[in-house]
């Protein structure tokens, strides 16, 4: 404060005061800021720079020609997507599998914490941790072809149904449209709740302990400590992560599309990215997928922004 005070009496004005100031404390933390700059760099050379690439979207765009050359095309190939019947249907299918993941996917790693939250031996509750968040690490492909193998009609899933007499057939797990959303907001809810619980923990346990005390000395019991103490401190994190999730609302993952989805499951996991991929690489429309990405990214934004501002006017809580 002596020191803040000292720049403002020299100048006489707050606002180089403070930029003074600022300079002072960039100086002084010089190799932290450094170290930001490798982080900077991957950002500018993967993320903005191919940003110029988005022109694509609004050009006859020709690899031969390039970017300068190619000739426009104003709004044909939104209007073409649009009018193409193929997108709608991947566009109903992005929005509910994201539903599926949002609505079943959301609340699964806050159930998670919370339960671990309440384990009290640390060895087994380390345990489970672990258990649970180690299939994040593991590659989509070895997940999709172990869960494969696992609920083909000859696989275990199908063999212990069968024992047990649950089922008189196996079921077609992979094959029936109908139950292929559940199966992939499953896997995914297997793959990643482990990883994302990690988060809700670390609000955990930065609440203060002398509440959850105060609360047993009360006489409340496990259950009203967690309604009364633990989610009301998690609404904070809870609301920023759900407002960030929206935007994933017109986007479904690639990996479940394009590996757990085969032929006969088409009318439930073809996604948009399953159609750009189609569109772009496999037909060489290269200007019609950078429309439909455009695209998604606009409606992406619309929708964290529309999430942000409800959050706001219902709870008063919202990012920026």
């Amino acid at each position: 404060m002596a020191e803040r005070a000292g720049i403002i009496g020299q100048d006489g004005r707050h606002g180089d005061s403070r930029f003074t100031l600022g300079v002072h404390r960039f100086k002084g933390q010089i190799h932290l800021q450094m170290m930001t700059l490798p982080g900077i760099a991957f950002l500018l050379i993967f993320s903005y720079i191919p940003m110029i690439g988005l022109v694509v979207a609004f050009q006859d765009y020709r690899i031969t020609l390039g970017y300068l050359h190619s000739p426009f095309a104003g709004l044909k190939y939104f209007r073409e997507m649009v009018g193409d019947p193929a997108f709608w249907p991947a566009f109903r299918n992005t929005v509910l599998l994201s539903l599926y993941g949002i609505v079943i996917g959301f609340p699964a790693p806050i159930i998670l914490a919370l339960i671990l939250n309440e384990i009290p031996h640390l060895r087994f509750k380390r345990f489970v941790q672990t258990a649970s968040y180690l299939p994040y690490f593991i590659s989509y492909v070895v997940v999709a072809a172990m869960w494969i193998m696992l609920l083909s009609s000859r696989g275990l899933v199908n063999q212990m149904l069968l024992a047990l007499g649950i089922v008189k057939a196996p079921v077609d797990f992979l094959t029936n449209p109908g139950i292929w959303r559940g199966l992939a907001t499953g896997v995914n809810i297997w793959k990643g709740v482990g990883w994302s619980a990690i988060i809700y923990l670390a609000a955990i346990t930065s609440i203060d302990a002398e509440l959850y005390e105060a609360a047993v000395i009360d006489g409340a019991g496990r259950l009203r400590r967690i309604v009364s103490i633990t989610l009301p401190n998690m609404v904070g994190i809870i609301s920023v992560l759900l407002i960030l999730r929206m935007g994933s609302l017109v986007r479904a993952s690639l990996d479940t599309s394009y590996l757990l989805g085969n032929y006969f499951t088409r009318s439930t996991s073809y996604v948009l990215e399953y159609y750009t991929l189609e569109m772009g690489l496999e037909l060489g429309r290269y200007s019609f997928a950078t429309a439909i990405g455009i695209s998604q990214s606009i409606l992406a934004l619309i929708l964290v922004l529309g999430a942000n501002w409800a959050s706001g006017r219902i709870s008063g809580r919202r990012i920026f």
